[in-house]
């Protein structure tokens, strides 16, 4: 570690708007194609390209969009759909919470309103993954210019898809069903760089309880299996961590 001339640490500098941006390419090449699919199935169930575009610059929620617009197609009313949806996303509500706890210092409100907006799975784990290495170096200023990007690419991919028209992979199945790996493919990659051997536990605990959420009921129900599992896991970790000190 570089030290300063009256021999304490150096201090690291705060990432910048420009970093975060050139730190959101993983993301950005993730996320083009996956939206690309995703604009060419909206059109493909019967979705006009501006509602296909107006659902990924609102809604904003990757693997959730196939979902609710094949719900939607299907004749499944909205509530459904959308109580579907939602518990698919639930595990966004621990997003904030999670990185609050690690970022140091005040947050200026209209940033934080802004970043949180565009803080999906990748983009908490981008952050997660810096928090990890040195607080210290996390900014808004980065977090504004991952969040962005990576909005703009995904509407962008949505937009390239529905004006592409319909069945454009239908000849390629193999190439459509990369592209639905793609997204969880893309957070496993961050999420593992942020992994720590102490995680283990928690780790574990959210597969199990994903694997019995989705043996046993459904997709939406192995979210929260995996989102209750782990979160179970975290808490006794930290009370046991607590009781030894």
């Amino acid at each position: 570690m570089e030290s300063n001339i009256a021999g304490l640490p150096a201090t690291t500098a705060p990432a910048t708007f420009r970093q975060g941006i050139k730190d959101s390419l993983p993301i950005v090449i993730g996320y083009m194609p996956v939206a690309f699919a995703f604009g060419l199935n909206a059109v493909k169930l019967g979705f006009t390209p501006l509602e296909g575009l107006f659902i990924s610059c609102i809604i904003y929620a990757g693997a959730s969009q196939f979902v609710i617009t094949t719900l939607l197609s299907a004749g499944v009313s909205l509530w459904i759909a959308a109580l579907t949806v939602m518990a698919m996303d639930v595990r966004h509500l621990l997003y904030g919470p999670a990185l609050r706890q690690r970022i140091p210092g005040a947050l200026a409100p209209r940033k934080t309103a802004l970043w949180a907006f565009g803080l999906t799975d990748e983009v908490f784990a981008a952050a997660i993954s810096r928090l990890s290495r040195d607080n210290r170096s996390w900014s808004e200023d980065w977090m504004l210019g991952v969040a962005l990007c990576a909005w703009l690419s995904w509407v962008a991919g949505t937009l390239a898809g529905v004006c592409s028209g319909n069945g454009l992979l239908d000849d390629w199945p193999a190439v459509s069903a990369a592209l639905g790996f793609m997204l969880p493919a893309l957070f496993l990659s961050f999420l593992l760089a942020a992994f720590q051997r102490r995680q283990s536990l928690v780790l574990a605990a959210a597969l199990v309880g994903a694997l019995a959420g989705l043996w046993l009921v459904s997709i939406p129900m192995a979210i929260l299996g995996g989102i209750g599992g782990g979160c179970l896991a975290a808490l006794l970790s930290s009370l046991k961590e607590e009781s030894r000190d």
